[in-house]
């Protein structure tokens, strides 16, 4: 008797490039491989990096369209094969769900879109309606009849993380613009502090526990740490409830961001854990704080944490360690049950050598770190990005005239400042100096501040000033200033903890 097989090896081959594909980091450079992977002789390589590009906000995404046009051909042919009686293999199986779910995310991609970003954002419950035609796909290519496959999804709960991953795709896309190296590692990085460096896994249990990871955020003053913190904190897994087709937590996951260097240790420990009425001059009332106030789904953003006092660090740190505290005046505990976000330009290393911050709260914090590159790193590696953050800056001040005035910016800084300029006060410092120009025709930047030895290394290093083994000891330097650990930057580099540490102090 013959039996119809279930995939030709090129079907195969083409299946697990698309499910690799699916559930990679899309700002990794594997996105790129396991795209050509799938598309062969078919693959176009027009999209290296992708970044928001002010002359074409349209993104073209070529080859994912390919691909999935390849999949709507593909999975009703696979999905009659199954229903027919053909034999397979249980990873065939899987490969087959995979292709699947990849089909009906592309297929919806626009209906999240509109839903979350679109005209109908905000318009109420009725904007996930689609749900019930999502559904329907579902069934019928999943819930085939005497042909039970191996994952058993829940289309509801895969409904959310297509909604989060839509949500957190566009968020990072548009808000973390550049087409430089370091900008594309940073989109990378901040993918992976939302959903790990392992989407299975994540899909399957992680999303669910995500808030008890604290993430550090670290990278100069004017560098966009707050914007990274918001893209985190607004991406964040919501349950769907099928039955009246809604998140409806989805106004319950606010970001509640403290300055700590703009208030004094009094005002912050009240900003956080609450306090009772009659616990320091001026408290005349029971007040609950961010932690308190803060959801399981929400988030607590400590922006300038190096200036956190070290009497709040030692409460700080059971937050994290045991997810209680106790309000200023209050003897019972409360629960932290969000997600803990901070920020700081400070070299924390520095800090805790100093004794200015503690090094077990540090330990605490960094398990998910991301760096944020400066200005003139990111202008180091691609030249015309400058052009690109004016015009993004224009069309934010200049209305109409945006592409008029972002010329006459352009040519203002390439005259007045230079292409060797250091923008010390990276994009806050550029986005004034459009300002200035727009409304004076003039920017005066202030007096530079003293060089870091990270300034000290880049200008070195634009310079050809190292040999290959002043190199390595530098960096191992400023891999050190940024983790304050030996293990993690024998980690980075590759080398034995040894031999970093010998190549450190030789460097100091």
């Amino acid at each position: 008797m013959y039996i119809m097989a279930f995939l030709s090896s090129s079907d195969r081959a083409f299946l697990r490039a698309a499910s690799n594909l699916a559930f990679c980091n899309p700002f990794l450079p594997e996105r790129i491989h396991h795209e050509r992977a799938a598309l062969g002789d078919e693959f176009v390589d027009d999209e290296p990096v992708w970044s928001f590009s002010v002359d074409e906000p349209e993104r073209r995404r070529s080859n994912v369209w390919r691909i999935a046009a390849r999949l709507e051909d593909l999975c009703p042919r696979l999905r009659h094969k199954l229903a027919t009686g053909a034999a397979a293999q249980p990873e065939d199986l899987i490969l087959y769900e995979d292709a699947v779910l990849n089909l009906l995310y592309q297929r919806y991609y626009p209906r999240f879109f509109e839903a979350g970003f679109g005209t109908h954002s905000g318009a109420g419950a009725g904007r996930w309606r689609f749900y019930a035609e999502y559904l329907a796909d579902w069934r019928h290519f999943l819930e085939i009849e005497n042909r039970p496959l191996p994952s058993c999804y829940e289309p509801a709960h895969t409904f959310a993380c297509f909604r989060q991953i839509q949500c957190a795709f566009e968020r990072i896309f548009q808000n973390i613009i550049g087409n430089s190296v370091p900008a594309a590692r940073l989109r990378a990085a901040v993918w992976q502090s939302i959903f790990t460096h392992d989407m299975r896994r994540y899909r399957r249990t992680l999303f669910a526990r995500m808030s008890e990871f604290a993430t550090l955020i670290t990278g100069p003053s004017g560098t966009g740490k707050e914007l990274v913190a918001r893209a985190i904190a607004q991406s964040r897994y919501l349950p769907f409830d099928h039955r009246p087709m809604t998140f409806p937590d989805e106004d319950a996951a606010p970001f509640f961001p403290i300055n700590i260097s703009a208030l004094s240790p009094t005002l912050v420990e009240s900003e956080l854990f609450g306090h009772r009425r009659g616990s320091f001059t001026g408290a005349v009332g029971d007040r609950k704080g961010w932690l308190e106030t803060c959801s399981e789904l929400g988030s607590v953003f400590l922006d300038e944490l190096g200036d956190l006092d070290l009497g709040i660090q030692v409460k700080l740190l059971r937050v994290i360690e045991t997810r209680t505290f106790h309000p200023v005046g209050d003897t019972a505990s409360r629960r932290f049950q969000g997600k803990l976000i901070a920020a700081t330009n400070r070299d924390l290393a520095a800090a805790i050598r100093q004794r200015h911050f503690r090094e077990d709260l540090y330990y605490r914090l960094c398990s998910d770190q991301i760096s944020t590159p400066s200005l003139s790193q990111q202008l180091a590696d691609s030249p015309q990005m400058l052009r690109e953050l004016i015009v993004y800056m224009a069309r934010k001040v200049a209305g109409a005239e945006a592409e008029e005035f972002a010329s006459e910016a352009v040519a203002w800084v390439e005259q007045h400042l230079g292409s060797g300029y250091s923008w010390p006060g990276n994009y806050r410092e550029l986005e004034q100096c459009v300002r200035n120009v727009l409304i004076r025709r003039d920017y005066q930047p202030s007096a530079p501040a003293a060089k870091s030895p990270d300034d000290d290394l880049a200008s070195r290093f634009r310079a050809g000033a190292f040999t290959a083994e002043q190199l390595l000891g530098c960096y191992c330097a400023f891999l050190y200033r940024q983790t304050g650990s030996y293990e993690e930057t024998a980690r980075r580099v590759e080398l034995d903890r040894r031999t970093v540490k010998a190549k450190i102090e030789a460097n100091r």
